[in-house]
């Protein structure tokens, strides 16, 4: 048995990635839609739970120096990845309104 063991994406990461989202997407604009704010939404939560964890660390309630800095690095991970693929829609879309028709 190795001792290396996969990495695997956290629930609400790979909930809206992958073919399922592929699948979402293929409905319409509206499905597009609901696809980037359940983006927004994962990006927001990540965000709040880091600010939270922040908050309890503060005021001394047991949470620990690497819990807070583990759910930093998440949240700032989320958000970079989140800011990515925004760009690469948004370039998408600027290329094609470039086609001629």
């Amino acid at each position: 048995m190795s001792p290396i063991t996969p990495i695997r994406l956290p629930a609400h990461i790979g909930s809206i990635s992958g073919a399922a989202s592929l699948e979402r997407l293929s409905g319409g604009p509206s499905q597009f839609g609901s696809v980037m704010a359940d983006a927004v939404r994962t990006v927001d939560g990540s965000q709040k739970s880091a600010q939270a964890s922040v908050g309890r660390f503060l005021n001394g309630e047991g949470e620990e120096l690497h819990n807070v800095a583990l759910q930093q690095q998440q949240a700032s991970i989320t958000l970079d990845v989140f800011l990515q693929v925004r760009n690469k829609v948004v370039q998408a879309y600027q290329e094609i309104m470039r086609m001629p028709v």
